[in-house]
């Protein structure tokens, strides 16, 4: 008699994330005493604003330890509502808002109860790495609509069109991009809702996670804001991880249709259940508090861009497509270096240089080079970078 299968074949199909795998890679390597210069984070390199925790240690000691309702503090539902409101132009209320566990758990929610096997969701490349994972596990299909560099990774309309049909179920929007940095332009937004209105059965997933970190000649737009009549079928995904700095802190937030709401809310009870109490009250302050810190985090990374964008452009064979936000470039590499796996496995080993490999965003001739470190940490990734291409 055969032996049941150890891991579900779901379990077996996922793909472990690349950038996790670089990152430890990297630490092991410094534990060993190797001289290692990362720009590989995805994640601010600047501490949670003191306010905000402040606030939190306060939640301890008022006793804010217990469980909560499963679709988060209803004074922070509240304020995640008025923010939408006031700064995104979004017109909703908290019944509309979910509390999850980060952004990514947002995701994970709305993907569980929207799609269902053979649904197929359009992922525009160069991608998050794991919208097509998460995709897998709701039993849908990936659909992955690619760009070019030399179109400045634009969403090709005539593509999108063409790719919609009876089985598509969802489109996937994140701007500022993750690994990009590019920002959709107003009028694309609006190019993108008129194709949507013809296709009544697809819904939008809008990830505005970097909303905060942009060149200070760029805006940011949400695409429920541009298009309030589609508002029933977008869901915003967001979340305080890049814009207070508190990615450990595991809050992010969904918004969109009641109903679907609801059916996300029903699943996190029966998973997580609520965001962690005294946490949530950290999200209320920053978003009660005061916004100086976020804008000042924004104009660092600002510097930070341009001298990243600055050093990459004075590498032979480099091909940038300028970023306008988040905190990362995604540079397509010279013809004559290996796939980008090789070649970041390569610039580790040989030059002590970790960034991330551009297949995993699915861009193979491309690497994600992240400004979320200090000028310092730049500049000499940036010669180890010139360095290794020019030995290759």
């Amino acid at each position: 008699m055969p032996h049941p299968s150890l891991i579900s074949q779901r379990a077996v199909a996922l793909q472990p994330s690349l950038t996790l795998a670089i990152s430890a890679r990297a630490k092991a390597l410094m534990q060993e005493g190797k001289d290692i210069c990362s720009l590989s984070a995805g994640e601010p390199d600047f501490d949670t604003p003191a306010f905000i925790v402040e606030a939190t240690i306060q939640a301890l000691h008022d006793g804010i330890t217990r469980y909560g309702p499963a679709a988060g503090d209803p004074e922070l539902r509240e304020a995640i509502a008025l923010k939408l409101k006031e700064f995104n132009k979004i017109q909703t209320s908290s019944e509309n808002v979910l509390v999850t566990n980060g952004g990514k758990q947002a995701i994970y929610n709305l993907f569980q109860v929207i799609l269902n096997p053979g649904d197929e969701v359009l992922i525009p490349s160069p991608y998050w790495l794991s919208y097509p994972e998460i995709t897998l596990l709701a039993g849908a299909i990936p659909v992955k609509l690619s760009s070019s560099p030399d179109t400045g990774f634009s969403l090709d309309l005539e593509v999108l069109e063409s790719s919609i049909n009876s089985q598509t179920k969802l489109l996937i929007l994140n701007s500022p991009n993750n690994p990009t940095g590019r920002i959709i332009p107003k009028n694309k937004m609006e190019q993108i809702a008129e194709i949507l209105r013809k296709h009544p059965h697809v819904f939008v997933m809008s990830d505005e996670i970097y909303e905060f970190i942009l060149a200070d000649d760029e805006t940011h737009y949400s695409f429920a804001a541009v298009a309030p009549d589609l508002i029933d079928r977008i869901f915003t995904v967001n979340g305080f991880a890049k814009g207070w700095a508190m990615t450990g802190w595991r809050l992010g937030y969904l918004s969109g249709n009641p109903k679907i709401i609801k059916a996300a809310t029903a699943l996190q009870s029966q998973s997580t259940s609520n965001v962690c109490s005294f946490a949530q009250r950290g999200a209320l302050a920053a978003l009660k508090g005061s916004k100086e810190c976020v804008v000042a985090m924004a104009k660092r990374y600002n510097s930070r861009r341009e001298l990243l964008i600055d050093g990459l452009k004075g590498i032979h064979g480099i091909t940038l497509v300028s970023p306008k936000g988040a905190f990362y470039a995604f540079p397509k590499l010279p013809a004559h270096c290996p796939n980008s796996t090789r070649f970041c496995e390569r610039a580790l080993e040989e030059v002590g240089l970790a960034i991330i490999p551009g297949v995993a965003f699915g861009e193979d001739n491309c690497v994600r080079v992240s400004c979320a470190a200090s000028s310092e940490i730049i500049s000499e990734g940036l010669q180890r970078l010139k360095e290794f291409i020019y030995k290759l």
